[in-house]
């Protein structure tokens, strides 16, 4: 490993805030003061292979210079890589992949306005516009348009930071010039968010499996959660067995609630049975698609039902160690699950002897920092190992070579909180729920054109229709959106679409996250369609050659065909269609296999450009 290191020094409190995190450095070459005894040549690194698997803790570290100063300078990032035995010239690339950290100078506040589908759909240009009226260059505070900050139902959103010791953040949704404003200027003395509970039309309905506990629980008191069933699967999980608690979860029918719908049972053995170890539990929470919502509702309103959830799966697969990855844009969900994981760990929940069933597992949060690559599987391995968060090509597969090159599960939010039902109230009953092929509940994140946006819980086989009109959809529909940026539109008179993964299929449609947005009217289709290709082009990661020459190609033509109407954008629309194609067929992830999607469906279904 061949390390190069500037001749800039970190300030005092870029130390300070490094040191908080790793502890005083123990040598000169570390950044102590010098002991010529016991330093005598500084052009040896002490540490070895102890320094070197410390790496992943590089995110972490970048985490918290950016909260205490606002940015990351060259000799802050010298000092943590010394620390950590990393390349700057690695860590730079690292830090650089995240839209939360910034390398340049900037003020200690930031104030991030969303411009995504459905804040662009209630006016964030004009909310932009008239805060970047307001806050001028002297202001002390810096305006960046955001992509999706997962408050759709609440559109638009803007979301302050204010870097410091603590780093205070302030949420304004739904976001006015004033109140984005004030949350800018006095986080402390910005408004409160509504409860979670706001986000669910449907508290309160006893039918409700997943969400019952929103809203009727404090999401804060282990107590309450307990008193409503909490535990329950847990202990039924260990008087099972791992083996009967996968075959459980198998039979049950529950398929991955992230988009790719992988049979979860399937997943879990598959780690189970390798013989190397240790293995690890990953849990994505870094729901970045455009228009999803519903994992942060759950981690803010019943985030012990995600503690007792891994800790489950883990228990399953044999996992000793399970990573939160969760939103750096979700600061609520951030506190509310540290402080679910601590009082759990207090109370002999997590850690060394779980329930005193002599088993041991515990978890550990890490936080995001604005990537929407990040959450394809391998590329949230790869930035929890400290690295760039860019895909990994398959074979071999996370069930055999995942987190730190070891057997892993990786799973959502939604999908881990669907293995607690499955355990109370038997796989079979479970399996009743839904259709043959998609069972279970599974959550709708609606927002845009209705009057009562939020998450919904149905069963797998609802119509879209009905979903639309449980949520108030208004007058004049245009098209609705299913599945988010990576998803594609469905006309008016496609309603009676089946809300399950092999209606929407057959359909020519496609479910994903289960993001249902709809748009009347006034809503202008082309800005939209712009605004998704803008989000592909600014979020591939750029390392295979099909997305990221691709998304710039989509993006440039769609801006074209804005420009001009009829005729004149055929051209271009064969071009668009040539490029989808290479995208699809020839990228190696997700994001540039989808990027076509949405844009193909409104050329198709909706005549967009005609």
């Amino acid at each position: 490993m061949d390390l190069h290191f500037g001749d800039s020094k970190p300030t005092d409190e870029e130390r300070a805030a490094v040191d908080a995190l790793l502890g005083p450095p123990e040598s000169s070459w570390e950044g102590a003061a010098r002991d010529e005894m016991r330093d005598a040549d500084l052009r040896w690194a002490r540490g070895g292979r102890e320094a070197r698997d410390r790496r992943e803790l590089l995110l972490p570290g970048l985490h918290a210079v950016n909260d205490r100063v606002g940015w990351i300078s060259e000799g802050a990032l010298d000092y943590l890589c010394r620390r950590l035995t990393v390349p700057p010239a690695e860590a730079y690339g690292v830090a650089t992949f995240y839209a939360m950290f910034s390398v340049g100078p900037r003020p200690a506040t930031v104030l991030h306005v969303c411009t995504d589908l459905a804040c662009t759909a209630a006016g964030a240009s004009e909310l932009c516009a008239g805060i970047e009226g307001r806050l001028g260059p002297g202001s002390g505070v810096r305006v960046e348009r955001s992509p999706c900050l997962g408050l759709c139902e609440r559109a638009p959103a803007a979301l302050a930071i204010k870097a410091g010791d603590p780093v205070r953040t302030a949420v304004s949704a739904p976001a006015s010039v004033e109140t984005a404003v004030l949350a800018a200027s006095a986080p402390d003395s910005a408004a409160e968010e509504p409860p979670a509970a706001t986000a669910v039309p449907q508290a309160g309905n006893p039918s409700l499996t997943l969400l019952g506990r929103v809203g009727a629980v404090d999401p804060s008191s282990l107590d309450d959660y307990r008193a409503h069933g909490g535990y329950t699967a847990l202990r039924r999980a260990f008087a099972l067995g791992p083996a009967a608690v996968i075959r459980e979860v198998t039979d049950s029918g529950l398929l991955g609630r992230g988009g790719a719908a992988f049979p979860t049972g399937r997943k879990w053995q598959a780690t189970a049975s390798q013989p190397d170890h240790p293995h690890y539990l990953v849990c994505n929470a870094d729901e970045s698609e455009p228009g999803t919502f519903k994992d942060r509702v759950l981690m803010e309103g019943d985030p012990y039902a995600l503690v007792e959830a891994m800790t489950v799966a883990a228990y399953a697969i044999g996992a000793h160690k399970g990573y939160l990855y969760l939103r750096g844009e979700y600061p609520r969900a951030i506190y509310r699950m540290q402080y679910a994981v601590d009082r759990a760990r207090e109370r002999g929940l997590l850690g060394d002897d779980i329930l005193g069933q002599g088993y041991a597992f515990d978890i550990e949060i890490r936080r995001g920092a604005g990537a929407y690559i990040c959450g394809e599987e391998t590329a949230l391995f790869n930035s929890i190992e400290g690295y760039r968060g860019e895909p990994r090509s398959k074979p071999p597969f996370p069930v055999e070579k995942g987190l730190f090159g070891k057997p892993t599960v990786e799973n959502n939010v939604e999908t881990l909180v669907n293995v607690l039902p499955i355990l109370t109230m038997g796989a079979p009953a479970y399996a009743a729920i839904g259709t043959a092929r998609s069972t279970g509940p599974k959550l709708f994140c609606v927002s845009g054109s209705v009057d009562r946006p939020g998450v919904y819980e149905l069963p797998f086989g609802a119509t879209l229709g009905e979903l639309l009109e449980l949520a108030g959809v208004r007058e004049g529909l245009r098209a609705v959106l299913l599945g988010g940026a990576a998803g594609g539109f469905v006309r008016p008179d496609e309603l009676d679409i089946p809300l399950t993964f092999e209606g929407t299929r057959e359909a020519g449609a496609t479910l994903g996250s289960g993001v249902v947005m709809a748009f009347d009217g006034t809503v202008p289709l082309p800005r939209l369609l712009l605004r998704i290709a803008e989000f592909f082009r600014d979020e591939s990661c750029g390392q295979c050659v099909p997305c990221r020459v691709g998304t710039v190609r989509q993006e440039e033509a769609l801006h074209r065909i804005v420009a001009r109407t009829g005729a004149d954008a055929a051209g271009d629309i064969a071009l668009l269609r040539e490029v989808g194609r290479a995208m699809r067929d020839a990228s190696i992830c997700g994001l540039g296999q989808t990027a076509w999607n949405a844009v193909e469906s409104a050329i198709d279904r909706l005549g967009a450009y005609e």
